[in-house]
C-alpha cells in the first residue's frame, strides 16, 4: 500500500488517519482511527462496511469537507495522521490549497441528487461550478462542456432546461455525478453512487468511471455496498468496522480467508462462498 521509493506520489494517500466527531467545538468520539492506504493512479478502491463505521467520513475528508457539518449537526477533525489528495495536505488544508483541492476533486455525495438547487436548471447546474471559479468563463465553452459532461452520463439534451423536480431519481443521480465531473479532475470521490438507482445508473456509473481511468493520474475511491459494480471496475477493496480497516485487498482474496471476525459476517451477509476451513460455512 505504499508508493515506491523514486515513483511518483499517488493521487490519495491516508497515513495513519484518526478523526474524531467535534460537538459545539469540543471533541468527541473517534470515527476514523490510524486508518493507511494509498490509491495509485489507475486504481479505484472500493469502501464497505457497516452504517457508522467511518466510510462517508472518510469520503468527506479525502473531498476537503471537513467544515461542512454532517448528519447530527457535528464536524469532523483529524486528531493523528494526515490525508493527501493530489500531495494536498489535508490536516492543515488552507482555503486557497483547498479550492485548489476542490478543482481537481470530484467528490459525489451519498445525498447529492439531494443536494441540487431546485429554483436552478440543470443547465444553470452543470456550469455553475465553471463560473464560481471564474466569473469571466467564457459562456459558449462552458455550455459545451456541460453538454459533454450531460453526454457522458448518458442524458439527453432536452434535460439541461429542466429543474431537478422534473426528474427522475436516476435523472438526479446522473445530473450530480455530471456536476462533480464539470471541471475535469483526476480523482473521484464517490459516496454510495448506485445506493436506490437502477441498474442502468449503476451501469452510467462504471461506464464513467472507466472513461476516467484512461487519464494515466486518475484515482478513484468509491463507498459502496454493491460488489457488482467494483468487481467490474477490477477494484482492490478496503473493508471498515468501528473506524479501522479491517480487510485489504482483492475482492475474493479478502473474503475468502478473512482475517477479522467482520469480515466473515459481511462475506456472510453477502452471500459470498469459500470462506476458509476455520470459519463458519456461509447460510
Amino acid at each position: 500500500m505504499k508508493t515506491q521509493p523514486g515513483s511518483a506520489p499517488a493521487p490519495i494517500v491516508v497515513n495513519d488517519l484518526s478523526a474524531q466527531y467535534r460537538t459545539k467545538g469540543h471533541p468527541g468520539g473517534y470515527a476514523l482511527r490510524g486508518v493507511s492506504f494509498e490509491v495509485k493512479a489507475g486504481e479505484v478502491l472500493g469502501i464497505l462496511g457497516e452504517s457508522g463505521g467511518g466510510k462517508s467520513t472518510l469520503a468527506r475528508i479525502l473531498a476537503g469537507e471537513l467544515a461542512r457539518k454532517g448528519a447530527g449537526g457535528y464536524d469532523i477533525r483529524i486528531s493523528g495522521g494526515d490525508a493527501y489528495v493530489n500531495g494536498v495536505a489535508l490536516r492543515t488544508i488552507s482555503q486557497g490549497k483547498r479550492n485548489r483541492l476542490t478543482f481537481h476533486t470530484a467528490y459525489l455525495a451519498q445525498d447529492a441528487n439531494d443536494r441540487l438547487e431546485r429554483t436552478e436548471t440543470v443547465a444553470e447546474l452543470l456550469q455553475q461550478p465553471i463560473f464560481a471559479r471564474d466569473k469571466r468563463f467564457d459562456a459558449e465553452a462552458a455550455q459545451t462542456r456541460a453538454l459533454t459532461v450531460l453526454d457522458a452520463v448518458g442524458l439527453p439534451l432536452a434535460v439541461m432546461e429542466k429543474y431537478p423536480y422534473e426528474l427522475s431519481d436516476g435523472q438526479r443521480q446522473r445530473v450530480a455525478l455530471a456536476r462533480s465531473l464539470v471541471l475535469g479532475p483526476n480523482v473521484l470521490i464517490a459516496d454510495e453512487p448506485t445506493a436506490g438507482i437502477d441498474v442502468t445508473v449503476r451501469d452510467t456509473v462504471v461506464r464513467v468511471i472507466e472513461k476516467l481511468r484512461e487519464d494515466p493520474q486518475f484515482a478513484a475511491l468509491v463507498v459502496t455496498h454493491d460488489l457488482s459494480v467494483l468487481r467490474q471496475l477490477g477494484a482492490q477493496v478496503a473493508i471498515m468496522h468501528d473506524g479501522v480497516i479491517v480487510g485489504y485487498g482483492d475482492i475474493d482474496s479478502v473474503f475468502r480467508e478473512p482475517d477479522h471476525p467482520y469480515v466473515a459476517k459481511l462475506a456472510r451477509a453477502l452471500g459470498l462462498p469459500g470462506l476458509d476451513s476455520n470459519q463458519e460455512p456461509i447460510g
